[in-house]
């Protein structure tokens, strides 16, 4: 394997693309002092994985980068890539060339590539295990490393030993194996701790598990019993849902037989039907003859039966008028008696009102003669006179009025008695309706009543199912909430145990000293240790974010073993905070202005808050957006709440607040918080299924409890007897209206009689009055004179007498005038008898005319029809022939239209039967629903896990039912139990059993760590010890190659019996000197024995190249020429690269690098070759 070339780009000086090429034996490198020779061989000792910057003269690695000149900007990036050739496959990769290439970015990032495929440090390191190869190997050798090697500094002798003996791997494999024994005691010893705190937590638990034991023992009988009776129910719900499942299967195949047979049938008709379209037709033209032959006969069938029917109306109406003729001619005789009788009467009346009004002159001829002489008598009596006149007068017209009047209440009291008797009867009628109604009210309350019972029952079970939906609805959303809540907590546990377990954001040098369990056990991180509320996290994660990557340990000693781990495996620095260092501390006692003290947030062990007392001294927390004026002269630091501002005494700093923020701080607590957290919420969600399971099965129930039927049949009834109960209340309504309405006018007619008979009693009083009054003027004229009375007297009787013939003249006319209207009444109607018989007669006249005409119609008629039907019965015969052929093919179409209709009728009757089974069939499917739904509730197990178990016939179903019963009442009261307990006990004991187990696994493990350390550690020393004896064979053989032959070297083990660990003295004694001790010998000298020990070790394990910085630089001209000739007759097995300032080794290389700046702080290189000037010979001639 060679070096073929190095790429270097932005590394320190290198601040363009250089490219330096190795395809000679021995390369130098030369220039002046500061030209960036010796970056070179940084670049290679970088770029095969260097951690330490102080190895390439650096104080941190970032300053491997360009760091830019007056003239150039600093660069971004260093990138160097070394190429090797691997023909002789030394490097175990199946690449004859093998790029490997580091690059460091200016924000910090890095990476390492293998022929341009990125990889890790590891993956190098790897790779050129046992290969002499590495940033510290002896492959690579500056002048102070030869000091370090001549004085064993940091045992650098021992080191080279190892490497060129191949000892590091077993040293590594050891060191692996000491800690993974140190690792496996103290797990050893953890595991004896845990055992013996989980013995005293396993006696606790066994009490209350084996309560729980047998409270579950009794419930898993009771699940047992349950199933099993679930089983039995199953069975007989099996049977019938197979039985009907088959029945259902057999009516589909029979639906399906007869869907076939209907579309048989149904193509036959159809191919029938289209072979008898032309017979069809024929007939259908011979049917139109016939049937428009028939129209026309029709036509004068329906003319002759109009005529016959007119005919029939009008011989009816003559009938009718000579009924009425005959009727209104007895009519007119019975009138004609009646006008006789009237006409007799009304005479013998009129005579009798002639008479009367005879006799009523005469009287009146009296009355005049003696009021004549009356008056001549009365002369001063004519006031007397005139006052009996007027009581005469008021007396005639009182008895006029009493008389109409009494006439009026005769005709009254007969209207009365007439209303009476019809109200009676709408009485009697009234009352069998009420009783009527009052029924019907009865069976409407009744009706009311059950109604309003299933009303309310139904509102009540719509409002249970309302509620109970609602509540669904309120637990479905509950439970999503709570569901989307504990999968974030989940998340976020997750989330957070992956952060903790990975120290996300945490430095390469935190997470491996994590990884360090025994020293980390004692020794945690601040962030860990810390918690603080979610509303004061992030600001006191930003105050404290300096510090959270610090360890708190007990004391120094703790942080330097840290430190030693760190390092001895090169990762990195770590910061730690002495807990011992703050037990005295003491916070002091400030006035502080307004806010909360900051360790007041925070959360911590008692042991570790003087810590947090000290990291937060003089800190507030304010709600304030702003910070306070008076801070500027004050010690305090004001933190906002919202995190948004850092206010100092000279500073104040702030902004946004990150999303990411307050992720960092208490992630341990944080964790155990979210734990119980999910615990919680699981129960919580389990007893919220259990809830919405319980509250379906109710919902179901009050679903399946439906009596809208019942109820609507009720109101059926209740409307019919309402409607019933209506009519006949409308009917009562009326009655009661008539008969009312009767009582009124029966009222009326009697208010009218009383009025009548006291206006009658007071005209009877009037009457009296005035009689007596004419008599007092009577006896007053009488008194008056003598004569005057005589003659008054007689002018009373004769007053009297006319009064009197007056009163039944008036009689006599009324009765004459109602005899006058009779009379008139039946005169009239015996005209309009008259009339309407002269009527008839001409109607008869005519109607006898017309019947005349319509005979004389019909009879034509009836010859025309004769001769139509017998042209209907030619046409007839002739059809009758076609549609024999025709409806024979018909019903041969018909028999196979009602074997379809028969087939149709047959398919409903299968469907409504295939349908009636399938209800019955979901009636059973939701029986074993039921069953599973409580399987499912109380046993967490569906209806499938148990609906092929065969029921045990050793159980009877009743005392299943029994049984189960009982075990439901013993568990209801069988008191508390802790239901973790055996959950818990068996818990920790399998935790004790697997522990336990462990600490026998570790017990073994640790004997094959002992073992394999033993292995080790005789190979290692077997290997070392031959490898030690080559070398030291080989160092007295080149040692006396650059002195003399008479030199004496030799190489010592100063610890023989544990060489591994056993220092490595070199002994240089050249001739003619006797130094005690090697640092004695001169500079050159040195140089030369270092170099006899390196090429000792080339010639046991050749390096594939070999790098000099300087090395050169103590000797003088003949030990030049002595380095120079080894340097050459090792350059056939191994490249050499040296940097030197001597021209004695410029000139005795094959190709040389110049290294110069063409610009102030920028390196550049030229290459001169060599072997192309023939100078070789005549260098060593000479020499």
């Amino acid at each position: 394997m060679r070096l073929k070339s190095l790429e270097i780009k932005g590394f320190k000086s290198f601040a363009n693309e250089t490219v330096l090429h190795f395809n000679s034996d021995v390369t130098g490198v030369v220039g002046p002092n500061g030209s960036g020779k010796s970056n070179v061989v940084d670049a290679i000792r970088w770029v095969l994985g260097e951690q330490k910057s102080s190895q390439l003269r650096l104080d941190k690695m970032a300053s491997v980068i360009f760091n830019g000149t007056k003239k150039r900007k600093e660069g971004q990036v260093a990138q160097v890539t070394l190429t090797f050739d691997n023909t002789k496959n030394i490097l175990p990769t199946d690449y004859s060339s093998v790029s490997v290439t580091r690059i460091l970015y200016r924000s910090g990032e890095s990476e390492y590539r293998l022929n341009g495929v990125t990889c890790r440090l590891k993956d190098i390191t790897s790779l050129l295990l046992d290969t002499g190869i590495g940033p510290d190997s002896y492959a690579i050798i500056a002048l102070n490393m030869v000091e370090d090697l001549l004085s064993d500094r940091e045992a650098a002798r021992r080191k080279m030993f190892e490497q060129a003996a191949g000892v590091s791997k077993y040293k590594a494999r050891k060191h692996e194996t000491q800690l993974k024994l140190e690792a496996t005691t103290a797990d050893l010893d953890r595991v004896e701790d845990l055992l013996f705190e989980i013995e005293d937590q396993l006696k606790k638990l066994e009490k209350q598990a084996e309560r729980a034991q047998k409270y579950y023992a009794l419930k898993d009988e009771y699940k047992k019993l349950s199933i099993e009776l679930a089983v039995h129910n199953l069975s007989l719900h099996k049977k019938t849902f197979k039985e009907m499942e088959d029945q259902i299967a057999r009516e589909e195949d029979n639906y399906r037989g007869t869907e076939a047979q209907a579309r048989l049938l149904e193509a036959d008709i159809e191919a029938k039907r289209k072979s008898h379209t032309d017979k069809e037709s024929s007939l259908s033209e011979q049917q139109q003859d016939v049937n428009r032959l028939t129209g026309r006969i029709r036509g004068k069938e329906n003319e002759k039966s109009m005529l016959q029917q007119k005919l029939t109306f009008i011989e009816n109406d003559i009938r009718r008028i000579e009924d009425q003729s005959v009727r209104n001619n007895g009519q007119l005789q019975g009138l004609g008696v009646e006008i006789e009788g009237y006409q007799t009467d009304l005479n013998h009346e009129r005579n009798l009102e002639a008479e009367l009004e005879t006799s009523l002159a005469q009287a009146q001829k009296m009355l005049e003669e003696v009021r004549s002489e009356h008056n001549l008598l009365k002369g001063n009596l004519d006031e007397f006179v005139k006052e009996q006149q007027g009581l005469e007068r008021e007396l005639v017209e009182l008895e006029k009025q009493k008389a109409i009047q009494s006439n009026q209440i005769e005709n009254l009291r007969r209207d009365v008695q007439r209303t009476l008797s019809d109200i009676a009867t709408r009485r009697t009628e009234m009352t069998a309706l009420e009783q009527n109604i009052g029924e019907l009210g009865k069976s409407e309350q009744t009706l009311l009543k059950k109604i309003g019972q299933l009303e309310e029952s139904e509102n009540k079970r719509k409002a249970d199912i309302a509620e109970a939906e609602k509540q669904q609805d309120v637990l479905v959303k509950k439970l999503a909430d709570h569901n989307r809540l504990l999968d974030a907590k989940r998340n976020e546990f997750k989330l957070t145990k992956s952060m903790v377990e990975s120290l996300e954001g945490f430095p390469e040098s935190i997470k491996f000293l994590s990884q360090q369990k025994e020293w980390a056990k004692n020794c945690p991180l601040l962030s860990d240790l810390i918690y603080v509320r979610e509303e004061y996290r992030v600001v006191i994660e930003n105050y404290l974010e300096q510090y959270l990557n610090y360890y708190v340990v007990p004391n120094a000693d703790e942080a330097m073993k840290a430190i030693a781990l760190l390092g001895q495996s090169q990762k990195g620095r770590a910061n730690f905070f002495l807990l011992d260092a703050f037990k005295d501390y003491q916070p002091p006692l400030a006035l502080l202005p307004g806010g909360v003290r900051a360790v007041e947030l925070v959360e911590v062990e008692p042991q570790y808050r003087p810590l947090v007392e000290y990291l937060l001294e003089n800190v507030l927390v304010s709600d304030e957006p702003n910070p306070p004026a008076q801070l500027a002269q004050s010690e305090v630091v004001m933190l906002s709440k919202t995190g948004t501002y850092v206010r100092r005494k000279f500073s104040l700093s702030g902004g946004s607040v990150g999303l990411f923020e307050g992720k960092k701080i208490g992630r341990k607590k944080n964790l155990e918080i979210l734990e119980t957290d999910i615990k919680k919420l699981e129960s919580t969600e389990n007893q919220l299924n259990n809830q919405l399971a319980t509250l379906r099965t109710h919902l179901q129930s009050l679903k399946a409890d439906d009596r809208s039927e019942a109820l609507r049949g009720e109101r059926e009834a209740l409307n019919r007897i309402s409607q019933e109960k209506t009519g006949m209340q409308a009917k009562l309504d009326n009655i009661a209206a008539f008969v009312a309405n009767f009582d009124a006018q029966a009222g009326d007619f009697n208010e009218r009689i009383e009025a009548l008979t006291g206006s009658n009693a007071q005209i009877e009083a009037d009457l009296q009055v005035k009689q007596k009054a004419a008599d007092a003027v009577r006896e007053r004229l009488s008194s008056a004179d003598g004569s005057f009375r005589d003659v008054a007297e007689q002018l009373s009787q004769a007053s009297q007498e006319f009064n009197q013939k007056n009163i039944e003249f008036i009689r006599q006319q009324n009765k004459v005038n109602a005899f006058r209207q009779e009379l008139g009444f039946r005169e009239n109607r015996r005209d309009d008898l008259q009339r309407q018989l002269t009527e008839a007669q001409n109607t008869l006249a005519r109607n006898r005319e017309e019947v005349s005409l319509i005979q004389e119609d019909i009879l034509r008629i009836e010859t025309e029809l004769g001769a139509a039907y017998e042209e209907k019965k030619q046409k007839e015969a002739s059809l009758s022939e076609v549609e024999q052929t025709y409806f024979k093919a018909r019903n041969e179409i018909h028999e196979l239209e009602n074997k379809q209709r028969d087939n149709f009728r047959k398919q409903q009757d299968l469907q409504v039967l295939i349908n009636r089974l399938k209800e019955k069939f979901s009636d059973v499917k939701f029986e074993i629903t039921a069953i599973g739904e409580r399987l499912r509730v109380e046993f967490g197990m569906g209806v499938n896990d148990v609906i092929n178990q065969e029921p045990d016939p050793a159980y009877q179903r009743e005392a299943l039912e029994r049984d189960v019963n009982n075990l439901k009442r013993r568990l209801d009261t069988y008191g508390e139990v802790n239901p973790m307990a055996i959950e818990a006990y068996n818990e920790i004991k399998e935790r004790y059993d697997t522990i336990a187990r462990q600490r026998d696994d570790i017990l073994n493990a640790k004997e094959n760590l002992l073992q394999t350390m033993k292995e080790i550690e005789e190979t290692a020393t077997q290997r070392f010890l031959e490898s030690f004896a080559q070398v030291r064979e080989n160092f007295i053989g080149v040692f006396r190659t650059l002195f003399t032959e008479e030199d004496t070297a030799d190489l010592l083990l100063t610890n023989p019996d544990n060489p591994l660990e056993s220092d490595i003295s070199i002994i240089a004694k050249p001739k003619g000197k006797r130094p005690q001790t090697i640092a004695q010998l001169s500079g050159g000298e040195k140089t030369l024995t270092a170099t006899a020990l390196l090429f000792a070790l080339y010639l046991l394990k050749p390096a594939p190249f070999c790098i000099f910085d300087e090395v050169d630089a103590p000797l003088d001209d003949a030990n030049i020429e002595k380095f120079n000739r080894i340097i050459r007759q090792f350059s056939k097995e191994s490249q050499f690269i040296v940097v030197t300032h001597n021209k004695a080794t410029m000139a005795a290389v094959d190709t040389i690098y110049g290294v110069y700046m063409p610009e102030q702080g920028v390196s550049a290189v030229t290459p001169v070759d060599f072997r192309k000037l023939g100078h070789e010979a005549m260098v060593f001639e000479a020499g």
